[in-house]
């Protein structure tokens, strides 16, 4: 199979969408992700993965320290914007509120401290344990086959 061939077949896989920021020394980074997972709850882990080309895997390695922000169904420009989509020569203004750069009014904010770097292919997986979490409550904006999406229906209860 080539590279494109696969990158379709992965697109079939619906993710939220992601804002991954950092700090280093009080220069504020951040870029549109959705490679992120929750990996475990005792202890508590996420998982993000970066490419090997991307700024912010160089300043993650710097801070040793991330956030992710899960970005809500209106915040569509945010995402465009931070994956390079938008140019904009102003410069972001992060929600500080926390004392760590995140994105203002997603649905959730969380803080990590990297626990763990594994190198995988172009990638660089980052296992993060939440040193912060914030919440509220609201949609979230989603991506699938190559473009954005909204949830279009109530969500189905699982059975358990």
């Amino acid at each position: 199979m080539d590279s494109r061939e696969f990158r379709n077949a992965m697109g079939k896989f619906a993710t939220g969408v992601t804002v991954i920021s950092t700090d280093v020394e009080g220069v504020y980074h951040g870029m549109t992700a959705n490679g992120f997972m929750s990996i475990s709850l005792k202890p508590t882990l996420v998982a993000i993965s970066i490419g090997e080309r991307a700024q912010t895997l160089k300043l993650i390695q710097q801070s040793n320290r991330f956030g992710i922000s899960i970005l809500e169904k209106d915040q569509l420009e945010i995402s465009k914007r931070f994956a390079g989509q938008i140019p904009s020569d102003e410069s972001f203004q992060f929600d500080l509120t926390n004392g760590f750069p995140l994105i203002k009014d997603a649905l959730v904010q969380i803080v990590c401290c990297v626990e763990q770097e594994i190198v995988a292919g172009d990638h660089t997986i980052f296992l993060g344990k939440p040193e912060q979490l914030y919440v509220k409550d609201g949609e979230p904006l989603l991506f699938a086959n190559g473009q954005y999406a909204t949830l279009n229906q109530q969500c189905v209860p699982s059975l358990r």
